[in-house]
């Protein structure tokens, strides 16, 4: 559980890092301000790019700490600016990474409750949260992130949202 958690989230999250000082570079090269990309969306009624970055962070700190029987990391409140996506992606990891891997590994079980905005719970077990929700939820806000990213003409390629192995 672990290991399909935090093992493919803090990469995953680095890998989406990389992405936006993609999106600064091409930004600089351009002489464009880069927040401008922030803003960008595939349709009106989806979450921009900055809100995508900042779902990823949401499910890639708050189904681990389900998993550990911890509270999950309170994130600043979401700043259209590449700096505190940055920080918050790094605030997100540091947090990940500091959570138990015995408590993680022992969830597979165990009952969970996912909070939506909203205030409605859905129960799970610790396996399903993980790998029929808070995963596919993940790897769509990133995905979509760099999908947003590649629209505006940032040059990137598979192994950018793969990562360099």
């Amino acid at each position: 559980m672990y290991e399909a958690s935090v093992g493919l989230f803090v990469p995953n999250l680095r890998n989406l890092s990389g992405l936006l000082d993609k999106g600064v570079a091409y930004a600089e090269t351009r002489k464009f301000n880069p927040a401008v990309l922030l803003g960008m969306r595939l349709s009106p009624n989806m979450y921009d790019l900055a809100q995508q970055v900042g779902e990823a962070c949401r499910h890639a700190t708050v189904a681990p700490a389900l998993l550990a029987g911890c509270e999950p990391v309170v994130l600043p409140a979401l700043e259209h600016d590449m700096a505190g996506l940055q920080a918050r992606i790094a605030t997100s990891i540091e947090f990940i990474e500091s959570l138990p891997r015995a408590q993680i590994d022992a969830a597979s079980e165990q009952q969970v409750f996912f909070k939506l905005k909203n205030g409605t719970e859905l129960p799970f077990t610790g396996r399903m949260l993980l790998l029929t929700f808070s995963m596919p939820q993940f790897f769509f806000h990133v995905t979509t992130s760099y999908d947003l990213l590649r629209h505006a003409g940032v040059e990137l390629v598979k192994k950018d949202y793969l990562g360099r192995k």
